[in-house]
């Protein structure tokens, strides 16, 4: 059970921080110094002001990380709520796998986890990958003499039904993640960006403080002005603004080319059979209701009864029939009810003795059934040019067999071009009947019998819609904008896929749609690892790709350079979506193999969704760096105020609480306001940031330095002018002495609240759109500011502040002001597309590269 308060592990974590660690030997160093000057009362102040922030600061951490965790803890429980289809008083129910119960019956498909312990009670060929429990790699074949499953396993192959006898933590699988806990260690190419930020601003800082410490201990042996203790502690305080944390967020948002599958993601995946071909005649459906031949219907029904992974439910108060399945299962078996299939009634006239489930790379699947007068059918169904391509033979209106001459070969190819062209899916059914004699009858040979593949007879051709889903053209649209390029990369044939992708508009017309622009699989395997790489970038359709030459095409992209996000909902989907920067997969069609194998997983099966999820990896990515441009400013500002004001004067001037509250703003307040900026509409106008692009940008550089230099001059002025322009004499008293440092932290303060606002917007030139929608922001902005006029005027003795009269609080706010216009002029000035870096890598190379004596590099070039 979870508590309400942070538990130690937490606290343990957030004093584990080095600045913290720095801070509390400050603390520590503090403390003895002021008691041996000052004494007791006296002497704790300062000891006792850092104590105080660092027990705040460590409260603080360990309270947010323990509510991230409780945030991880529920996503990751939503993730782990795994819905699936079983059987409950005949019918298939769609339940939760944390309701599981014993008893109940649950189908099985390949891609599948088995959700609890259990038995086979029927299988068509179940192959499990065991190696989650086992570790031993190799695929084990389920059937009645070794029926047991495990929980948490893989199905790898066939199909079948459990029966559970145990769940939860009564499996083996239960027993076992009750003892661990899932931690990915793995960082993140921006993380790996962040965190060299964070390591050059910690380096920075720390040789920072060291120049500090020398520059003092030289003022205290040579002129003897500033004690060794004092110029311990002032060392320590420089390296306080220094030392930094940085997050990241994934590379979503830096995607340049995303490779979508076409059903379910492009399209609804709510199929519906409206054309078909049957004995060489054209039905539509459900208008035309043109008579069969029995003979040739009572085939089809067979075949659409027993070669199906589905299932039909017909409730006992009349109500509609419940037809269960994936979508082509169900749109195939809704299309057998019309024909006057009886499910229950089909499936008990014949017994499947062997089954071939469907397999990406054969593109069909079919099962061998033996009928009540010992007659043996085998069914296959599948992609009709391959099925088609199996046929010799088919039925005609009079149900007699009629041999498949070169012209009606080219008349069904017809028929499929027709309804591919009309973006139908195209599916063929066709039978070959056996001789018993020619059945394996023994258990063992008939597990290896390989169900024959070609001389089948032609059933039917039949045409299944699934148009575009609404919001697609105009999502692929949005990203074409915003330089992404998509691609569609699916099991059907080029035609289907060529209409879909113009109805998406992937393809902007059909003169688009020539090789390389739309390619079919096998060509594309065909080429060389040169001549992939030449094609990658131009393909924009991949049609009757297979899962090697979808991982392919991942392959060829990321090799040119390319972040390629790739979305897929089946267990052949898994070596491209693990291959991929990010992998997509479906949460609704996806299989726990593809889940398992991506890096986020789309709840609603919706290319639209997909879109969000860029658009939302670049809101992230481009609060980063909003955050990282205002602390930088920050950082370069007190480091050098600072540095200046200890080397000029023997003492910091900012000190210790002081620039903790400014790291509190700098860090948990701006972080905060900043991270919960919405991603709006401008973040698509720009092409993806990509691998290269540095973190900091140009942009970012101009505005930092000129908010940074403005800031350091006019606190530097004040700190050694301040005496001449507030009080018009040159020796004030103490306490105009102090009323000019708080003064000084006052403006500092200001500067940085008004300067959170310019960070909203970098290269924008109203800082303040939208403001008032970002309540937080807003919040955030206001709590600051309470938060310093508390520390001002009543925390005196705590922060080594004064009170300020109205005229110092109302300089203090127009120091900062400034910076708003000064932001405005900022942006007039252009900048380099090429980055800053280079040019000092450039110089750095051309000073350290040795020359032959007579020779000159032109253009200093690398």
């Amino acid at each position: 059970m979870i508590t309400k308060h942070p538990k130690p592990r937490f606290l343990l974590d957030a004093c584990r921080d080095k600045t913290l660690i720095i801070l509390m030997v400050a603390s520590a160093v503090s403390f003895a110094l002021g008691i041996k000057t000052q004494g007791i009362k006296e002497g704790l102040y300062d000891g006792g002001s850092i104590a105080l922030v660092v027990i705040i600061i460590i409260l603080v951490t360990a309270i947010s990380d323990y509510k991230q965790s409780l945030q991880f803890q529920n996503l990751n429980e939503e993730k782990q709520n795994i819905q699936l289809e079983v059987v409950r008083g005949g019918r298939r129910v769609k339940v939760s796998i944390f309701d599981i119960v014993v008893g109940d019956v649950i189908p099985l498909k390949i891609g599948d986890q088995v959700p609890a312990g259990g038995v086979l009670i029927s299988s068509y060929f179940v192959a499990v990958d065991e190696s989650r429990m086992t570790g031993e790699s190799k695929i084990v074949n389920k059937d009645h003499k070794l029926p047991f499953l495990m929980s948490g396993c893989k199905v790898a192959d066939g199909s079948g039904t459990m029966l559970v006898t145990s769940v939860g933590i009564n499996t083996e699988w239960g027993l076992l993640m009750a003892s661990i806990s899932e931690d990915n260690g793995e960082e993140t190419p921006l993380q790996v960006r962040l965190n060299g930020v964070a390591n050059i601003i910690g380096l920075v800082g720390f040789v920072d403080a060291i120049f500090v410490l020398i520059a003092l201990f030289a003022r205290h042996f040579i002129a003897g002005k500033t004690s060794v203790g004092d110029a311990f502690v002032g060392a320590i305080k420089i390296i306080t603004v220094a030392v930094r944390k940085l997050y990241a967020c994934e590379v979503m948002g830096s995607a340049t080319t995303i490779c979508s599958d076409k059903t379910g993601t492009l399209t609804s995946n709510l199929m519906t059979v409206v054309e078909a071909y049957v004995c060489r005649k054209k039905i539509d459906f459900p208008n035309n209701t043109l008579e069969l031949p029995s003979g040739t219907v009572s085939l089809l029904i067979e075949s659409v009864a027993q070669n199906t992974t589905g299932s039909v439910f017909l409730p006992e108060d009349d109500k509609d029939v419940e037809v269960s399945g994936s979508p082509t299962e169900k749109a195939i078996l809704q299309w057998g009810l019309h024909l006057g299939m009886n499910f229950e009634a089909a499936r008990s006239e014949s017994s499947i003795i062997h089954a071939s489930p469907f397999n990406s790379e054969k593109k069909r699947g079919g099962v061998a059934v033996k009928r009540s007068n010992s007659e043996v059918h085998v069914h296959w169904k599948g992609a009709a040019e391959i099925v088609l391509a199996a046929c010799t033979r088919y039925m005609d209106s009079n149900d007699q067999l009629v041999p498949l001459d070169e012209a009606k070969v080219e008349y069904f190819k017809k028929a499929i071009e027709d309804m591919a062209g009309r973006s139908l899916r195209c599916v063929a059914i066709a039978y070959k009947a056996l001789k018993e004699e020619t059945v394996p009858t023994d258990e063992d040979e008939l597990a290896n019998w390989e169900l024959p593949e070609g001389d089948l007879v032609l059933l039917a051709i039949v045409g299944l819609k699934d148009p575009c889903r609404p919001g697609v053209h105009e999502a692929v649209q949005l990203c074409a904008k915003a330089g992404i390029k998509v691609r569609m990369v699916t099991g059907d044939n080029l035609q289907t896929a060529k209409a879909i992708a113009l109805e998406c508009g992937i393809l902007g017309s059909t003169a688009d749609a020539t090789e390389p622009n739309l390619i079919e699989g096998k060509s594309f395997r065909a080429l060389s690892d040169a001549q992939r790489l030449d094609v990658a970038e131009r393909i924009l359709v991949m049609g009757r790709s297979s899962p090697n030459d979808k991982l392919l095409l991942v392959q060829a992209l990321r090799k040119l350079g390319n972040i390629v996000a790739v979305t897929g909902d089946g267990t052949n989907d898994a070596p491209a979506l693990h291959e991929a920067d990010i992998g997509l997969a479906m949460g609704i069609q996806g299989t726990e193999v593809a889940k398992e194998s991506s890096d986020i997983i789309i709840l609603d099966d919706n290319f639209a969704s997909v879109v969000k999820v860029v658009r939302w990896g670049r809101s992230v990515y481009a609060n980063i760096q909003k955050f990282i441009q205002f602390q930088l400013t920050v950082n370069v500002s007190a480091l050098i105020i600072n540095i200046v004001a200890a080397v000029s004067s023997g003492d910091v001037l900012l000190n210790a609480v002081q620039l903790l509250w400014v790291n509190l703003i700098m860090d948990t307040l701006s972080a905060l306001a900043l991270a919960t900026e919405p991603p709006t509409d401008h973040l698509m106008d720009h092409l993806p940031v990509g691998h290269r692009k540095p973190l900091i940008t140009n942009i970012m550089w101009r505005n930092l330095l000129i908010q940074a230099f403005y800031q350091v001059s006019v606190l530097l002025v004040l700190n050694f002018r301040g005496r001449e322009i507030l009080y018009s004499q040159h020796d004030p008293n103490e306490h105009a002495i102090k009323e000019k440092n708080t003064l000084i932290f006052n403006a500092f303060v200001f500067a940085q609240i008004f300067n959170l606002f310019n960070a909203r917007k970098p290269d924008e030139m109203n800082v303040f759109k939208g403001v008032t929608k970002n309540r937080l922001f807003m919040g955030i902005v206001a709590f600051t500011v309470v938060l310093q006029v508390v520390i001002v005027m009543f925390l005196g003795k705590f922060a080594s502040t004064v009170r300020l009269s109205w005229q110092m609080w109302l300089l203090s706010i127009e120091i900062g002001s400034v910076s708003w216009p000064l932001a405005l002029v900022g942006k007039l000035i252009p900048v380099p597309e090429r980055p800053f870096g280079d040019y000092f890598i450039n110089i750095f190379a051309s000073c350290t590269r040795p020359r032959n004596r007579g020779t000159y590099l032109e253009n200093n070039t690398v």
